[in-house]
C-alpha cells in the first residue's frame, strides 16, 4: 500500500525484481538511473499502469520496492505494522 493505492505482494514483488535488474546494466549502456520508469517495462504488472499516468509514479514506485526489500519480513514491511523493531 503507498497511501490509498493498494496492489497486491506478488505485484509489488514483480516490480522490485524489474526495478532491481535494470540496476545491474551496464550504466554505459542505458539512461541514467534517476530517469529510469518502470512504466516503460512490458513486463510490468497491469495494476501499475494507472500508477505511471502520474507524476509522482517513480516515487511511489520507490517506496513499494522498499515495501519488498529481502530482508524485512512481510509483516513488518507493512507501514501499519508496529512493534517489530
Amino acid at each position: 500500500q503507498d497511501g490509498d493505492l493498494k496492489f497486491p505482494l506478488e505485484s509489488v514483488k514483480k516490480l522490485k525484481e524489474l526495478m532491481d535488474g535494470n540496476r545491474h546494466i551496464n550504466p554505459r549502456m542505458m539512461a541514467p538511473m534517476a530517469s529510469y520508469s518502470p512504466c516503460q517495462e512490458k513486463h510490468l504488472p497491469e495494476e501499475f499502469r494507472p500508477v505511471c499516468k502520474r507524476e509522482d509514479a517513480l516515487k511511489i514506485f520507490r517506496r513499494l520496492t522498499l515495501a519488498a526489500e529481502d530482508d524485512l519480513c512481510e509483516i513488518c514491511a507493512n507501514a501499519a505494522c508496529a512493534g517489530c523493531f
